[in-house]
């Protein structure tokens, strides 16, 4: 278990690129409702910021990435199994107003 560790950037993306990620299920049931495909949320954790870490997320820390594809804003979570050097992407979905600032970065305070 790696709980208290930051999410590793490089070792996600490598992993990534390496095809040592596995989608959840969670994860592929929105990308099918909310019209978003696997190659935007492949380039969000490649090429997007890490905007929130989770390091006490179990059993792997994991993190919320932005990203810009076709001009607009969208967010993907993903956790990092350091020690199988395998990620997993758990959800992605685009940021609304309700939850976001106008930069998709910033969480509204509640």
């Amino acid at each position: 278990m790696d709980s208290g560790r930051s999410l590793n950037v490089s070792r996600l993306r490598s992993a990534i690129v390496a095809g040592r990620y596995e989608w959840r299920k969670h994860a592929l049931e929105r990308l099918a409702e909310r019209g978003i495909s696997q190659e935007w949320v492949l380039e969000v954790l490649d090429t997007g910021e890490l905007i929130e870490d989770y390091p006490e997320d179990t059993p792997h820390p994991g993190a919320l990435f932005l990203g810009w594809v076709q001009g607009r804003p969208l967010h993907v979570v993903a956790a990092m199994d350091d020690e199988n050097d395998w990620a997993y992407i758990i959800t992605t979905y685009k940021p609304d107003d309700e939850h976001f600032e106008p930069d998709s970065r910033t969480r509204r305070s509640r």
